[in-house]
């Protein structure tokens, strides 16, 4: 029986704060993390996972099972503010603040499909999830900036669960990237955006 090992990513440090923050990250290397409710043998192409070395993580927040990897962009935030605690709400406010620096940087006729994805053309460049505890409430998201949607093929069962616009893709043909789309900037320069826009909504 494989046993993937507890998320320690830098996200999770978020909910040792006392007060709202956020925290936009690009991976070291590629991780496989999977949802709460995941197991390795449903969601991994479990030969291919072991053979090529990669790190398996469970994350304490719902969704499921993705890959992080040096071409995403992690996009997190924690709140403790009780009237902020409604996982509908942080979905949509803060795909917003995602979808405008995105915009920011020239790539439009973005949307947000299903429950918290955010899509272009009717493909999918982010995913996110909520972690809720007692006192506060944890956001994180992957935003593929230049990952092929290959790496996603090779280590990835298709997922128990969809959203309904995926109507049963693979995931070479749901998942896309920003630079498939046209992307050509720095992903630095889309972080910057990114910190723009959290600073201004979170009064930093």
């Amino acid at each position: 029986m494989f046993i993937a090992s507890k998320y320690n990513l830098p996200d999770i440090e978020l909910l040792k704060q006392k007060s709202n923050q956020f925290l936009i990250w690009t991976p070291d290397k590629v991780y496989i993390v999977l949802g709460a409710s995941n197991n390795p043998e449903m969601a991994l192409n479990l030969d291919t996972v072991i053979k090529d070395n990669i790190t398996v993580l469970k994350r304490p927040s719902g969704g499921q099972t993705v890959m992080l990897t040096p071409n995403n962009i992690i996009i997190a935030a924690v709140f403790f503010d009780k009237n902020t605690l409604h996982p509908k709400d942080v979905f949509l406010d803060i795909n917003k603040l995602i979808i405008s620096a995105i915009e920011k940087v020239g790539i439009n006729n973005l949307s947000m499909r299903g429950i918290s994805d955010i899509a272009i053309s009717g493909k999918k460049i982010l995913g996110s999830a909520i972690y809720r505890s007692k006192d506060a409430l944890l956001y994180h998201a992957v935003l593929n900036m230049g990952e092929p949607s290959s790496t996603f093929e090779k280590y990835l069962k298709h997922p128990t669960k969809e959203p309904d616009y995926r109507q049963g893709r693979s995931h070479s043909e749901f998942v896309t990237s920003l630079k498939e789309i046209g992307y050509t900037r720095s992903y630095h320069q889309l972080e910057n955006e990114l910190s723009i826009s959290f600073e201004r909504s979170f009064g930093i």
